[in-house]
């Protein structure tokens, strides 16, 4: 674990030694950084999360995974549509909490509401800021094969991932891990995290040192728009970006004009092989156990996992029992 460093440090303000917390999140990602405060006494008084939202073929409203975990932990849930609305910041201050704990809450907060509690809001972030500042740190990481990722414990401002760093935990980015592996093992070590956070607060361990914004970089929304594989780029580029955008929404290219998601990509042959040298990028270069192998701008990708519109993903072999994929196929 690390602190947050020694220069331009000052003391973090006077935090009550009980505090009374309302929590802040939406997705399953924040469940463990709930339970966990539960688990070790924390008085949390409140759950605030996004409104129910639909979901599934249905589309009927479906409650986000915080809401279901705080009402089986008996506690009251909020669920506004703007957290930073009048009528909301009101209710929040009737509540008098000493601390907001946001964890992948999903609304910007404004000066309003942060104002409320007595020492502020502290935010479970899953990068070492200043790096990767935003709404999809995880994914950006591994699409740009970072080798080390982490959680930042940050006092939280109105900028984007901005306010003054508590402390930070450095956890390494194994080299064929997904970024719906990464996100798992991130949220299992943000409640342990938010704990030593707030253990280092209430014992007045921690002092806070504002981020270098000349070091900041950011990581923007996912969408759909960047899904499909640009076969050029290289084999070791293509694998990251595969694996950077699994499970969601998944990497996609072109097999005549019928889309194929893959997923679970890896380098399969080293650059100066004599297949890369005469490769054509997207071309199929065969299929093994292992995956279906593509040529790229430079080397070889093996994807191991595949699916079909409207089908379930399945590993190469399977998939191309239903879905054969000739060898010299140029992918689009």
């Amino acid at each position: 674990m690390r602190d947050s460093g020694s220069m331009n440090r000052r003391p973090a303000a006077n935090f009550p030694a009980d505090p009374e917390i309302v929590f802040m999140g939406t997705p399953d990602y924040a469940v463990p950084s709930l339970k966990k405060l539960v688990e070790c006494g924390y008085a949390v008084r409140a759950v605030v999360t996004q409104p129910d939202r639909p979901r599934g073929r249905g589309r009927r409203p479906a409650p986000p995974p915080v809401k279901v975990e705080a009402q089986r932990l008996g506690l009251p849930v909020f669920q506004p549509q703007k957290a930073s609305a009048m009528d909301f910041c009101r209710s929040i201050q009737e509540l008098g909490p000493d601390v907001l704990v946001v964890v992948a809450f999903g609304q910007i907060l404004k000066k309003g509401l942060l104002d409320i509690p007595g020492w502020g809001a502290l935010n479970i972030h899953a990068s070492l800021l200043p790096r990767y500042r935003g709404a999809a740190p995880i994914q950006w990481a591994v699409i740009n094969d970072e080798r080390e990722t982490g959680l930042t414990a940050m006092r939280m401002d109105q900028g984007l991932d901005t306010g003054p760093i508590l402390l930070q935990k450095a956890v390494p980015i194994g080299p064929e891990e997904t970024a719906g592996e990464l996100h798992d093992r991130l949220s299992r070590l943000s409640g342990d995290v938010l704990v030593q956070a707030l253990e280092g607060l209430k014992e007045h361990r921690l002092v806070e040192m504002p981020q270098d914004n000349a070091l900041a970089t950011h990581a923007p929304k996912i969408d759909r728009g960047m899904a499909v594989v640009p076969w050029t780029r290289t084999a070791r580029s293509i694998a990251a970006l595969i694996r950077g955008l699994d499970p969601w929404p998944g990497a996609v290219s072109f097999v005549g004009k019928k889309e194929v998601k893959l997923f679970s990509a890896v380098v399969a042959a080293a650059p100066d092989s004599n297949i890369d040298k005469r490769g054509v990028p997207g071309r199929v270069a065969g299929c093994t156990g292992g995956g279906l192998l593509v040529e790229t701008g430079e080397g070889i990708v093996r994807i191991r996992e595949l699916q079909a519109p409207g089908r379930r993903r399945l590993p190469a072999s399977e998939f191309l029992r239903g879905f054969p994929i000739e060898q010299g196929t140029v992918l689009g």
